[in-house]
């Protein structure tokens, strides 16, 4: 019997391609198609294409490429969710960043493939992300418990100030408004974060300083 997704136990899994280059999507395609109870209904070049066509065929699976030209796959990973209840997102990418695994999975991303991945291990991807499990290849694991698990360095006072007025919605002229400071200050001080922190980006930066109980 085919392999079916939780909602639809009967059903094929239903697999949704995003990837800037069409080989790819091409490549991933063929070797999905080749598995017994998976199918794959549709494809897109892009962040955006992927969350309008998410929206439209309503897959259990979206595999997702992370730097596309627009949206990245991380806010593409976002609005998907946001919008699909139910689908199941899957990063599969060359680039092994750690702040990039981490956004990625901070965002919901179910997980997170290298695309030098086996077929197989591509269709047990799929698989596991259907059953609600997390995916993530060996490799990558031990980053995201090394960036999960490492103490930050300790941020200044100014700094915690900055990301909690992030945390809190506003922009960095709004910030150096209500600082006394240029807006330049501003993104000194969160780009300082970001490097203490082993992030890219400053929602990232506020998750990790929370988490770590920086911004109490």
């Amino acid at each position: 019997m085919a392999e079916g997704t939780p909602g639809n136990p009967n059903g094929p899994i239903r697999v949704l391609l995003a990837d800037d280059h069409p080989v790819v999507r091409e490549g991933l395609s063929a070797m999905l198609e080749s598995a017994e109870g998976i199918t794959v209904v549709g494809q897109a070049g892009s962040g955006e294409e992927a969350v309008v066509q998410a929206v439209a065929l309503r897959p259990d699976i979206t595999l997702l490429d992370l730097r596309m030209g627009g949206m990245d796959g991380v806010e593409a990973t976002g609005q998907i969710l946001r919008q699909v209840p139910g689908c199941k997102v899957v990063i599969v990418t060359t680039y092994e960043d750690d702040s990039d695994i981490l956004r990625a999975v901070e965002a919901g991303a179910a997980g997170y493939l290298l695309k030098g991945s086996s077929r197989q291990e591509l269709i047990d991807a799929v698989q596991t992300a259907a059953r609600g499990e997390t995916v993530l290849t060996p490799s990558l694991a031990g980053k995201l418990f090394r960036s999960r698990t490492v103490e930050p360095s300790p941020l200044s006072g100014r700094e915690r100030e900055v990301l909690r007025l992030v945390g809190r919605g506003l922009t960095n002229a709004e910030i150096g408004a209500e600082l006394f400071v240029s807006e330049a200050t501003v993104k000194t001080h969160l780009l300082r974060s970001y490097r203490k922190l082993g992030v890219s980006d400053r929602t990232a930066a506020v998750m990790k300083a929370m988490e770590h109980g920086l911004l109490s």
